[in-house]
């Protein structure tokens, strides 16, 4: 026989249901090792050397060779041989039909389940129930690292054969097919899902659920603050489906709620316990600036940053740190115990408890400003135990200033105790009692006509107030700046933080004042000027300033003096202006009221009536002359003279009636 018809013969017999009653020989023969050694390694003829090395098979081997050779009878080889057809085309028919209906008709483009049947480091293969099996990349199970064989998964097949004849299927897409059917499923019946944390975004991660890429925010991760995100990624948690926005296709997911609902049973357990006094250990859970969250075991509580500690402290920082484990008090809650009061200092002494008892008013104490305010400071003389030094009791001044002009926070100082209550825990403190009271020695030291140099404290409008030494005030009044100057605002004068020199005119010990001056320094000049402005005089001036009432007029050696508008008109009729220079005469001086009155009319109006009186003058001799003349030839006159000389004498009385 030809190696062609032996392959066409070996083909045919495996397609025949002769081979098949072969095959059901050989698997009688498989019930045994050693009968399966026999069939397949060896031939019929070499059956004994198998029986030589394992007599356990002696006894079946007899059995199953005359089984085969029963069968190898029966069989027509003469009809294989000669290509004769052992069933009828229908009886293949129902062959095919039978065969072809043990597998599944699928398509591609299609989603089925398949069933993982092996599995390794870069492949996934899955039983669809296909004749053949097809190939899923392992990453796309990273989602779920418990994979296992046996388990049941969704595919969608990309092609039912590749190039090397293989089926490739795809779980990420089938899981995007069916994505929006299992995420509205799960939020419906409130199950719990894994997902695979991705990466990190603004605000929390973005989670690989079904395909979709969901997001779990930060405050959704753990009951507790979360610190670092990054330690998230790439893990496979659990979650629940609290929000799906189908408009957007946004899906929000959230691990708390898985621990929430294990804590609430926790919660109602402690909160039920809770009392007034009650001392539990709990977990700092979070520090703020205004106190620390503690975390009693699902309850969380506050604890307020004043009941951290006695003494003061600017931030919580100070005492606590994250995750730290502390007993604390219960001080207070509300009616649902949702609200936890919690105190740290309650669980120590009072600090006042254990303060000095021989310590009382009027010793000296050592301490540090730990809190300062306008009205003043806050020294902390021992942990918890602090005293105030008001403003007034830091200077002798009577000035109104602010604590922090003598304090800062940080410093040391010694102060005196003024006042001390134990049982309301109070203190205050000054600092000024250390020194001499300067109005003790007032008298002496700035008596009456002594000459200081003082520094300008503040304005009024009737003076300027000055200190000539801390806690030594006085008062300059605004006619004691200048014998000269008319000064309407000392701010004209002098200015706030000047040195100004000054005398001591009167003091008030009672209230702790002193009648200052500042043109005493001086001699009067007045004195003086009374003899240079005499009434009359006529001196240059300068207009400084018009007013609807008159003008102040700049005089020599820096004397002003006052004109009224209607001593302001010159001789053409015309007002004067402002920084004109003219000639103004001294009609008034008044030495006491150090007021000048002058006028520059008056100065070509006494000059025209000098010069009238004289013409009235010359008149009035010319008259007389004329009528001595007139009487004394009167007696020579005749009548019609008599006449003439009356007519005449009336005309001239009326002229001197004019003139004057």
């Amino acid at each position: 026989m030809t190696e062609e018809k032996k392959e066409n013969l070996e083909q045919e017999v495996q397609e025949t249901p002769v081979q098949e009653e072969i095959n059901a020989a050989e698997a009688v023969k498989e019930e045994t090792p050693a009968a399966e050694e026999v069939v397949e390694e060896a031939p019929v003829a070499e059956a004994t050397e198998v029986e030589t090395e394992k007599p356990a098979a002696k006894k079946e081997a007899p059995k199953a060779k005359k089984e085969a050779a029963k069968a190898e009878e029966e069989f027509d080889w003469a009809s294989l041989e000669s290509g004769t057809e052992t069933y009828s085309e229908k009886e293949r028919g129902d062959l095919e039909n039978l065969y072809n209906n043990t597998l599944n008709t699928v398509s591609e483009k299609e989603v089925l389940e398949g069933k993982v049947i092996s599995l390794n480091k870069r492949e996934v293969v899955v039983d669809i129930g296909y004749k053949s099996d097809g190939i899923v990349s392992l990453n796309e199970f990273r989602y779920n690292p418990e994979l296992k064989v046996g388990d049941t998964v969704d595919v969608y097949i990309e092609s039912l054969e590749d190039k090397k004849g293989q089926m490739i299927l795809s779980h990420k897409k089938a899981r995007a097919t069916r994505s929006w059917e299992r995420v509205n499923e799960s939020l419906e019946n409130d199950e719990i899902i894994k997902g695979y944390i991705k990466c990190r975004t603004k605000g929390g991660m973005i989670v690989d659920v079904f395909g979709i890429e969901a997001f779990l925010p930060g405050s959704q991760i753990d009951v507790k603050p979360i610190r670092d995100y990054d330690v998230y990624v790439g893990k496979t948690m659990e979650f629940k489906v609290v929000k799906i926005n189908h408009e957007y296709r946004n899906v929000v997911v959230s691990h708390k709620a898985l621990i929430e609902a294990e804590l609430e049973q926790q919660k109602k357990e402690i909160i039920a316990k809770l009392e007034k006094g009650q001392v539990l250990e709990g977990v700092v859970k979070n520090v703020t600036s205004y106190g620390v969250f503690m975390d009693l075991g699902g309850v969380d509580g506050l604890i307020h940053i004043t009941d951290l500690s006695w003494g003061r402290i600017s931030h919580p920082s100070e005492i606590v740190e994250l995750d730290q484990k502390l007993n604390v008090v219960i001080l207070d809650f509300d009616d649902d115990k949702k609200r936890i009061a919690l105190g740290l200092k309650q669980l120590t002494p009072h600090p006042w408890d254990n303060l000095d008892e021989k310590l009382k008013v009027g010793d000296k104490v050592k301490g540090k400003v730990v809190v300062i305010a306008d009205y003043g400071a806050f020294v902390e003389i021992a942990p918890g135990v602090e005293g105030l030094i008001h403003v007034s009791e830091m200077s002798w001044s009577q000035h109104l200033r602010s604590a922090q002009d003598f304090l800062s926070v940080g410093d040391e100082v010694e102060a005196s105790i003024l006042t001390l209550d134990r049982e309301e825990r109070k203190m205050s403190l000054g600092i000024k009692q250390l020194k001499e009271d300067p109005w003790s020695n007032i008298d002496t030291e700035y008596g009456v006509g002594s000459k200081h140099t003082a520094k300008v404290r503040n304005f009024t409008n009737f003076g300027v107030f000055v200190e000539i030494t801390e806690g030594v005030d006085g008062l300059i009044h605004i006619s004691d700046l200048s014998w000269t100057k008319k000064i309407k605002h000392p701010s004209e004068f002098t200015a706030i933080g000047e040195d100004i020199e000054v005398v001591v005119l009167d003091i008030d010990k009672e209230n702790r004042r002193l009648s200052l001056g500042h043109k005493q320094l001086e001699e009067n000049p007045w004195d003086v000027f009374e003899t240079i402005f005499t009434t009359d005089s006529i001196h240059e001036g300068t207009v400084v300033e018009l007013m609807d009432k008159g003008a102040v007029i700049a005089l020599p050696y820096g004397v002003e003096g006052f004109a009224t508008p209607r001593h302001l008109v010159k001789e053409d009729g015309t007002s004067v202006k402002q920084d004109e220079k003219l000639d103004f005469k001294v009609i008034e001086f008044n030495k006491s009221a150090k007021r000048i009155i002058v006028s520059h009319s008056r100065i070509y109006e006494d000059v025209k009536r000098a010069e009238e009186g004289e013409q009235r003058k010359a008149q009035k001799s010319t008259t007389k002359r004329a009528m001595k003349s007139v009487s004394d030839n009167i007696e020579k006159t005749t009548l019609g003279d008599i006449s003439e000389l009356a007519a005449l004498k009336k005309e001239m009385e009326k002229s001197e009636k004019k003139d004057k």
